[in-house]
């Protein structure tokens, strides 16, 4: 089965939850700068979500890249990773129009939670498919940064009930480690003599 519909797809879906997002961002009838006091939390939840979307979107494209075939196991996979993302939006305007409250922000963090776990699953359907001998395979071995994520997410849901602004600088912290695209796997793919 080819790649390419699946790609374009996810493509397709992860776009359109980006549009969705900056429609969160109401326009201050207001033309004062103090307007924009309210929209700060609002925007700053935007920026952060724009940019873990942004991670996923860049991490999905190296490991498809990476990635020979795929089948209807990597089908459904891939759709619950973009299952979980399609809620980034929803729980981005919940945190960001509640000003970080506690259980916004926890629920915040158990959508990325869910789509860390989500794109873990899809990356082990992609290798179980292609055997452990596979480009992704030799890319990912352990996978420290997907466990160190992991753990980084469950911290900060625990830590929304008791300061908010650490599971915020955990979700940045994060968004930090990710943010350089996955140089396991273009390493990799150019050991492998592709572009």
């Amino acid at each position: 089965m080819s790649k390419t519909r699946l790609e374009a797809f996810s493509d397709g879906v992860i776009a359109i939850l980006i549009t969705i997002m900056i429609l969160e961002l109401k326009i201050p009838e207001d033309t004062h700068l103090e307007a924009l006091r309210p929209l700060l939390p609002i925007f700053l939840t935007y920026v952060l979500s724009f940019v873990l979307v942004g991670i996923y979107w860049n991490n999905h494209h190296h490991m498809l890249h990476a990635t020979e075939r795929v089948n209807g196991a990597v089908l459904w996979a891939n759709l619950h990773l973009l299952f979980w993302l399609s809620l980034v939006p929803f729980v981005t305007g919940w945190m960001g129009e509640n000003g970080f409250a506690a259980l916004p922000t926890a629920v915040y963090g158990v959508v990325l939670l869910c789509a860390a776990i989500a794109y873990t699953i899809l990356q082990m359907t992609i290798i179980r498919l292609e055997g452990p001998h596979s480009k992704l395979a030799a890319a990912v071995k352990k996978d420290v940064k997907g466990k160190i994520s992991i753990v980084m997410y469950v911290s900060a849901i625990s830590l929304a009930f008791v300061q908010t602004r650490i599971s915020y600088a955990l979700y940045v912290a994060v968004a930090c480690i990710w943010l350089i695209p996955d140089r396991r796997i273009e390493r990799t793919l150019h050991h492998a003599g592709q572009p």
